[in-house]
């Protein structure tokens, strides 16, 4: 966070400090006052005039904090220089005027840490909080500070009693405020059986650390450049500087070390009585140092290499770069559950479309059963009826057996009879060229089946295509969101053209998948007219095993006798009847037959069955 953005928070807390009636409005004269206070602690010029024309009297009612923000940036946040001043200063101005009116300690001096703890703790959750108003501290950043000062006192936090804490307050999830933080922790909830001097002593440990950029600070013995002499020194290592005094108090500064990214730190032998030693080298100079044991030699040489390292990054603050990752690695969980979610969403709609077409499935199952169960039943109708039809056949054939005789001696009857044979073998003739037709519809049955099969593959390919599409679109999407997470306003209409395509996408899916039902349709039709067509070939052999039976000519009548003639001509003329019928019935079959299979083959096997001869008069007809 940038100089600017930390000053707004500390000013913040000022201005709604001195709006008494919480309206969001302060008085000019509390602003004047507070504006002169500032211009004082961040050491800038005074501009009297540029004041009292921006808070002129002449204007009716106090000044809100939009209205107060031109003034601030203009003549006093624009005009800061970092290290100008004494940002401890600026926030104990900024935390006297909130203090007064928010922070309430336990009246009977029962608090856990003291004033100043409550300000240094204060200054932390500045820098910790989020960067929005009212200013707030996520849990994870609740947890990690109070981690932190913890840590200084070597005692370990108790997670679960912090979780439960904030689960009990009303906004925990989101974050707590800094009033809510320090009653908290003045509750002594987590920091039971601990003195209060501990607590101060591990609040400031913590202040300098995070807010001054302290990395490390302790005694060190440090070897002189002219009279190369030992003295005890307390060092102080920030990012860009090694500092080194006469005593913790920090009073009497005895030089610093200037840290660049040419910089280096080396261990050194031990030597001259002196043990546990190493050297800071810089471009200009060599400093040797010795530390109290080797655990203290190894911390000091990697905290310098860590302020070396940000000095080469172009870091200036180790805790600033820490709190930027953590709110990152936030962020990217934040983005996983929601991912997790959605996935987990829509793993839920496929399982439920599954079970829908698994329910449909059943249903044509059970649909499937009952049609066969119906074809059993015709089938067996069928057969009784054929052998009803067998044993009327059988009769006929005795019948005729015995009128044999008298049929001899009717030679015109026969000729007439050979005259018929010879146009029922033109119908064979006829019969065979349907029978070559119906297997050519069978093969173009079989074609159009594989037609069908490499459309539905195509159709797959194409699904899986636009299926990858779909996914690119979502992928490619997700990383344009993590990139303009700052600029969310400004591409709020590229996210949604995004979107739109998306949706685009999931149409084109969606009609992929429902040309994939009906290529599945029209394979199932294509299904039904090979059925169809085999059962043509089957039944056409039938008829053509049947016609193909010869008959023999009649033996010549010795005696012709009228009586018997005369019984016969009934019979005759029942024949003839029956034989012109069985020729009208042909000839309207033949036709309407080639018409019903191209039919059936043009609206993809969705007009049922064939439309068969008559099976029964054309078994006849040959015994006849």
């Amino acid at each position: 966070m940038d100089l600017r953005a930390e000053l707004l928070k500390s000013i913040w807390y000022a201005f709604t400090a001195l709006d008494v009636e919480k309206s969001g409005k302060v008085s000019k004269s509390q602003l004047k006052v507070l504006s002169h206070n500032l211009y004082t602690v961040l050491r800038i010029p005074h501009d009297p005039v540029a004041l009292e024309e921006h808070f002129r009297d002449d204007d009716d009612g106090p000044v809100s904090s939009q209205g107060y923000m031109p003034y601030l940036n203009k003549y006093i946040l624009d005009k800061v220089e970092e290290g100008a001043f004494v940002k401890e200063n600026f926030d104990e101005l900024c935390w006297t005027l909130t203090a007064k009116k928010n922070y309430k300690p336990d009246r009977n001096g029962n608090s856990v840490v003291s004033h100043q703890d409550a300000f240094k703790l204060w200054c932390l959750f500045n820098f910790l909080s989020e960067d929005k108003y009212p200013p707030v501290m996520v849990p994870d950043e609740v947890e990690y500070l109070l981690k932190k000062i913890c840590t200084a006192m070597n005692v370990e936090l108790n997670s679960c009693e912090l979780d439960d804490y904030l689960s009990q307050e009303p906004q925990g999830q989101e974050g707590l405020t800094v009033w809510q933080f320090l009653d908290m922790v003045n509750s002594g909830r987590f920091l039971r059986g601990i003195e209060q001097e501990a607590i101060s002593m591990a609040v400031e440990e913590v202040y300098q650390e995070v807010i001054e950029d302290v990395l490390k600070q302790g005694y060190l013995w440090k070897r002189g450049q002219l009279r190369r002499n030992w003295s005890e020194r307390w060092f102080m290592l920030k990012p860009s500087v090694l500092s080194y005094y006469m005593s913790e108090e920090r009073k009497e500064k005895k030089g610093s070390i200037a840290l660049d990214k040419h910089c280096c730190v080396e261990v050194l032998p031990d030597r001259d009585g002196k043990r546990c030693m190493f050297c800071v080298k810089t471009s200009s100079r060599t400093y040797e140092m010795s530390a109290s044991d080797t655990r203290q030699r190894q911390e000091w040489t990697l905290a310098i290499q860590t302020a070396i390292r940000l000095q080469a990054e172009g870091k200036k603050s180790l805790h600033k770069d820490l709190k930027q990752k953590r709110r990152e690695q936030r962020e990217q969980r934040d983005q996983r559950k929601a991912a997790k979610e959605e996935e987990t969403q829509r793993l839920k709609q496929l399982q439920e479309e599954k079970e829908r077409k698994l329910q449909e499935l059943e249903l044509l199952k059970e649909a499937q059963r009952q049609a066969e169960i119906l074809l059993q039943e015709e089938e067996q109708r069928r057969r009784q009826q054929h052998e009803e039809m067998q044993r009327t056949l059988e009769i006929q054939l005795r019948e005729a057996e015995q009128a044999r005789a008298s049929m001899q001696a009717e030679m015109v009857l026969k000729e007439a009879e050979a005259e018929r044979q010879r146009k029922r073998i033109l119908e064979l003739e006829a019969m065979q060229e349907r029978l070559q037709e119906a297997l050519q519809q069978e093969v173009k049955a079989r074609q159009d089946e594989e037609a069908v099969r490499y459309a539905q593959a195509r159709l797959l390919a194409e699904e899986e295509e636009k299926l990858k599409q779909l996914m690119k679109l979502k992928e490619e999407q997700e990383e344009y969101i993590i990139k303009t997470q700052r600029e969310k306003q400004v591409l709020k209409q590229e996210m949604e053209n995004k979107n739109k395509c998306l949706e685009e996408a999931q149409k084109q899916l969606e009609e992929v998948r429902v040309n994939r039902q009906r290529v599945d349709q029209d394979v199932m039709a294509a299904q039904r007219k090979l059925r169809q067509a085999s059962t043509n070939v089957k039944h056409w052999n039938v008829q053509m095993n049947r016609l193909m039976h010869p008959i023999g000519p009649g033996d010549k009548r010795t005696n012709v006798s009228g009586g018997v003639f005369t019984g016969y001509q009934p019979l005759l003329s029942q024949r003839d009847s029956s034989l012109k019928l069985k020729q009208k019935v042909e000839d309207k079959s033949s036709g309407p037959m080639t018409d019903n299979s191209e039919e059936n083959v043009s609206n993809g096997g969705n007009s049922g069955v064939l439309p068969s001869p008559d099976v029964d008069t054309m078994a006849t007809e040959p015994t006849k």
